[in-house]
Order: C-alpha cells, then structure tokens, then sequence
C-alpha cells in the first residue's frame, strides 16, 4: 500500500515536471542564457507567451527589490477597496503638506489644502512614478500589511510592501520599499490582465494606468513601437534597474520581467548596463513573437 502510494507520488512529480518542461521555451531560454552572460550583477527573467503559456526564465524565483513596481500593489490596494466601495474613483482628496516625501513629486508641488481627485493621484503614482503619490495611496489601501494580505490570498509570498509596514524593518533594510520575484511579478500582472483579480471594469481601470508610463526612454518599453500597448511599471535605484510588463501584440501578447540588483554599473545615462540589457532582450522578444 505504502509503495503505491510512493510509486504513484512519484509519477505524479513526474508528470507534473513533464508538463512544465513542455511548457518550457528551450529556444528561447538558451538565447537569454547566452544574452546575459557576463552579466556585472544579479539578474532575474520572466517571460510567458500567454497565448501559448510556454516560458522561459532566469533566476525567477529569486527575491529582488521592487523600487517603484511596487506601485503595483499599491494599486492593487486601492483598486480592492474601490471594488468595495469603500473609496470612489472620482472622489475628491485634500492635500496635506504632511504627506510630503521630499523630491520632485508633482503632487509635492501641491499646497496644503488642495484638492485633487483619486484618479489623478493614481494617475501621477504610476504614469510619472510620483512618491508622494505612493505613499499617500498606500495609506488609503489600508496600509502595506493590508496590501501584503491581499497578495498573500493571491498566492504571492514573496511580494510584498516593506515600506512603513510594521515588522518589515529588516527586509526594507535589504530590498527598500518593496520585494519580489520576477515571476510573481508576471503572474500578477497577468491576473490583472486576465481579469482574475476584480470585475472587467475594475481590471480594465489598472490596465489603463499602467499602460500610461511616462518613463520610456532608456527601459525597455522604448523599443515597442507606440502603436502597441504596452501594460508596465518600472523601478530604478542606483544598483538595481528592473521593469515589469505585458506587450499586447496582437494575437501574440507575452509578459516580460526583468530585475536587477547589486549592479556593478549605478550610473544614470542611457549607456547603463541593465537598462542596455533590458532594451537588448526586449528587442530579441519584440521579433520573436512578432514575426
């Protein structure tokens, strides 16, 4: 009895690594392999055809700080509490100076007392990357550990907010304001973009936002010609450079994350060598799966 149960346990891991081996990309993973080679630093990949489902992936399990992409679950937890009705997309929100977080936030240019809608506060969050912005709506989500709860039910146990969440002291002090991995990462930006999350309305509310990023010069997104949609939310510290998407080719979109971290290059022009390697791949991608 007990060696059947083994026997079938055993075919069962089998098959099931069986499967994921089919729905492995082999062509396109030896050519990232070979493409981040030398590499000076940490990087991690995440890519998914979603109409065919196969991968291919490079460290993407591996925990990487968020930098800004954690907007992401912010934005999530924003979007749970307006699908409750607890906040209204049009409502009207008064500017503190108290919510100021010293930079070159627009909203930080805002006087106290100010009003200034919800939608435009997301708005600034995740088009112009607005700190401020962030913290002020991670506030309104309920707090980063209500956040973190949200992403847990998901099934997200790496990604979370670290930032002014009691008890993450000590991962803020190794990733900052938040952590991931590559894979979670596509997987939620897949949820959102399959609708799995919240209502169609609700989900196609996210999916507007991110698709409105004024950052796209240097990352990645700048390689897509503009008549694509390009769904995505990037993160820049001096050592670590990552970005997080979903390119909508028609008939062909696939989801493509790329994290850095302890980069040897911090430098902040274009010649940067993970935002060159974010561009080099996200080129390779672009004719792959537009040919």
């Amino acid at each position: 009895m007990i060696k059947s149960f083994i026997l079938s346990g055993a075919l069962f891991l089998c098959a099931a690594f069986s499967i994921q081996a089919q729905r492995m990309d082999k062509k396109l993973q030896n050519e990232l392999q070979s493409m981040v080679s030398g590499y000076h630093g940490d990087i991690g990949i995440y890519v998914k055809n979603l109409r065919t489902g196969k991968t291919a992936v490079i460290n993407a399990d591996t925990i990487f700080p968020t930098a800004s992409i954690v907007k992401v679950p912010i934005l999530l937890g924003v979007a749970d509490r307006m699908n409750k009705g607890e906040l209204a997309y049009d409502s009207l929100l008064t500017y503190k100076d108290s919510l100021l977080y010293e930079g070159s936030d627009i909203l930080g240019s805002f006087k106290s007392g100010e009003k200034i809608a919800l939608k435009k506060i997301l708005m600034l969050m995740l088009t112009t990357s607005d700190n401020t912005a962030s913290l002020w709506l991670q506030s309104l989500a309920g707090t980063g550990t209500r956040i973190n709860t949200i992403l847990d039910s998901l099934g997200f146990k790496d990604t979370r907010v670290n930032s002014r969440t009691p008890g993450r002291e000590a991962n803020r002090g190794q990733y900052g304001w938040g952590q991931t991995t590559p894979r979670e990462m596509g997987m939620l930006f897949e949820k959102i973009y399959r609708y799995e999350v919240f209502s169609k309305t609700s989900s196609e509310r996210m999916l507007r936002l991110l698709g409105r990023n004024f950052w796209d010069e240097q990352e990645a997104i700048s390689v897509f010609p503009p008549t694509i949609e390009v769904f995505s939310k990037n993160g820049c510290v001096n050592a670590s450079r990552s970005e997080a998407m979903i390119v909508n080719v028609p008939g062909n979109p696939f989801v493509f994350c790329i994290f850095t971290k302890n980069n040897k290059d911090t430098s902040w022009n274009r010649e940067n060598e993970a935002w060159t390697m974010a561009r080099k791949i996200a080129t390779y991608l672009w004719e792959y799966y537009n040919k």
